[in-house]
């Protein structure tokens, strides 16, 4: 391929991106941050110091515990650590993709740049599509996608920041609520294998129960046990089927 053809298929791949990005992805982000921005402001808030939230931290709940943590009055140095501790998640994501988006051509230069782009919404999507997709593509359609999708949180923060009082407090919170919702409904539209589906119904019923007995570890703790229950049912099924076919 000629350095022309290239450039011209590197480009077609962003725009891809961005227009699978310009719709329900980005609405329902949209909506989120339209949220956050609203709460942010009746919290105290300033709007330069939200709108960074959503570019340099790029991740909605760590951004509501930011809130949280500002409207009671929690050191600096506190809510520096929680916030980090929730991205932490982020961390077996980008292991998970970076061999995806790797091409030899690529500068190194370039995955750190689109690692500042992860989101879960940004993962969820592109990993359901990168199996059919040709390496050269998938850096660009990346970049297109999340640039996209941060770009129109980063416009929605500002905007729910300064429209925040028309909303009931409610309606901000059923609208944060959008987010996950979403992330929920696309990765199970998108398990086609039984392992997945396993771990999203064992995580469905560990979360909730965990909850009521540690709400603060519910999370962390449901998905940990729900996905070794799910290993562990998965690996003696594949057995049981290894043996029923040796026979």
């Amino acid at each position: 391929m000629n350095a022309a053809a290239e450039g011209s298929g590197r480009r077609a791949a962003l725009r891809d991106g961005v227009l699978a990005a310009a719709g329900v992805p980005a609405l329902v982000l949209i909506t989120g941050y339209l949220g956050f921005g609203a709460l942010a402001a009746g919290n105290g808030l300033s709007l330069p110091g939200t709108v960074l939230s959503t570019l340099l931290l790029w991740a909605l709940p760590g951004q509501l515990i930011l809130v949280e943590m500002h409207t009671l009055g929690a050191p600096f140095a506190l809510v520096l650590l929680t916030v980090m501790f929730s991205a932490v998640r982020f961390l077996p994501m980008t292991v998970v993709l970076m061999p995806l988006l790797r091409e030899a051509r690529e500068r190194p230069l370039h995955y750190y740049a689109a690692a500042q782009f992860l989101s879960m919404s940004g993962w969820a999507w592109t990993m359901t599509r990168f199996p059919d997709m040709a390496p050269e593509r998938r850096l660009p359609y990346f970049l297109g996608f999340a640039g996209t999708l941060m770009l129109a949180a980063t416009l929605a923060t500002a905007a729910g920041f300064v429209g925040g009082d028309l909303l009931p407090k409610l309606a901000k919170l059923a609208m944060v609520f959008m987010s996950p919702m979403y992330f929920l409904l696309l990765m199970t539209g998108e398990a086609r294998q039984l392992m997945a589906r396993l771990s999203l119904l064992c995580g469905a019923v560990a979360g909730p129960l965990l909850h009521l007995v540690a709400p603060h570890a519910s999370v962390l703790a449901g998905g940990l046990i729900g996905g070794t229950v799910a290993y562990g049912v998965h690996r003696a099924w594949r057995n049981r089927s290894a043996r029923l076919g040796a026979r």
